[in-house]
């Protein structure tokens, strides 16, 4: 009975064992070359284009810095953030893949933990101000109003607080950042909560502050903004031309934010799913090859936004042009009568 005993005690704690502890090496990569080299081509693809599109964003709005609303300013720190993302960290995932393995030992692969969450958190966190943001100028005027240039900046300062502190907090031994199953890749420690129930606290702590609040409230500030745009645009109809300008404005600035928010949510949500599935499933549940799709849907979060600032600025351009065109044909016909 006692050896049954022993055995049972064995294999429970053999389940709880997460599979960097295991006598395979962690960093070695579980993935056919092939795989590796495909993945490695996509992720310089993704680097290039995510560092040139957020580098000309930020390029951009260096020239009008003085101009930049508030709105404006968070979609910058949005850039900077995928740009960390770019610079930081995909240099060493892609030389991992072509390697076919995590070349970098434990203290690179803490790093680029760190530095992905710190950029990431920064992200979702900027992304949520900015909700917020659009969700007073368009639904509560007298609030908008109030807000300038200097809130913004304190903003800022409050994200990259907010960051900082729950990027950092698995250094002071709450957490940790681990090995990905695949091998050539790390991020946060999910598999903490397989082994206790301090673990399971950190990580719901996670999920709770980085993740499930911000997006409610995105959520909650983006519907609340279609229903009030739904009732009143007939309103504006009737006022006068500048303020119809102002508000049209206002309303490509949250169309910019309320497709950036999408664009990160849709690529980074079946991670996180696969994430927690992880963390409380049933450990090695989750096959290696599905592991890396969602990571490497995740990494390409940082390219999306130059493409729709581009996009709803085509757009913006030619609905103002196209303004202006009529503008001028109902002077030209005041003058003619």
């Amino acid at each position: 009975m006692n050896g049954m005993a022993s055995d049972h005690n064995t294999s429970s704690q053999e389940e709880h064992v997460p599979h960097y502890l295991q006598k395979e090496d962690p960093f070695a990569s579980k993935l056919s070359r092939e795989a590796d080299i495909i993945a490695g081509f996509y992720l310089t693809v993704i680097g290039i284009l995510s560092t040139l599109g957020n580098g000309y964003v930020i390029f951009m709005s260096s020239k009008r810095k003085k101009k930049l609303r508030p709105a404006e300013i968070m979609t910058v720190n949005l850039a900077v953030c995928d740009l960390g993302i770019s610079v930081v960290g995909k240099p060493f995932s892609i030389i991992s893949f072509f390697s076919h393995r995590w070349v970098f030992g434990w203290m690179g692969c803490r790093w680029y933990g760190w530095a992905g969450f710190f950029f990431g958190c920064g992200s979702l966190i900027t992304m949520t101000a900015v909700s917020l943001d659009r969700y007073l100028k368009i639904c509560h005027l007298s609030y908008g109003t109030w807000l300038k240039r200097h809130h913004a900046f304190i903003c800022l300062a409050i994200i990259w607080a907010y960051a900082t502190f729950w990027a950092t907090v698995p250094f002071a031994g709450v957490g940790s950042y681990a090995p990905e199953p695949f091998g050539t890749s790390c991020t946060l420690d999910w598999w903490l909560a397989q082994a206790s129930v301090a673990g399971q606290a950190f990580i719901l702590s996670i999920l709770f502050f980085c993740l499930l609040f911000p997006t409610a409230v995105i959520v909650f500030s983006y519907v609340k903004i279609i229903l009030k745009v739904k009732s009143s645009t007939k309103e504006v109809a009737h006022y006068d031309t500048r303020i119809q300008n102002s508000h049209i404005l206002e309303m490509k600035l949250t169309k910019v934010a309320m497709l950036i928010c999408a664009g990160f949510l849709i690529a980074w949500i079946p991670y996180a799913v696969v994430s927690v599935w992880s963390a409380f499933g049933r450990p090695d549940s989750v096959p290696i090859q599905f592991s890396v799709v969602p990571t490497l849907l995740a990494k390409s979060a940082a390219m999306y936004n130059p493409i729709i600032y581009q996009v709803i600025d085509c757009k913006f351009a030619c609905c103002r042009s196209g303004g202006l065109k009529t503008m001028q044909k109902k002077s030209s016909l005041k003058k003619s009568r």
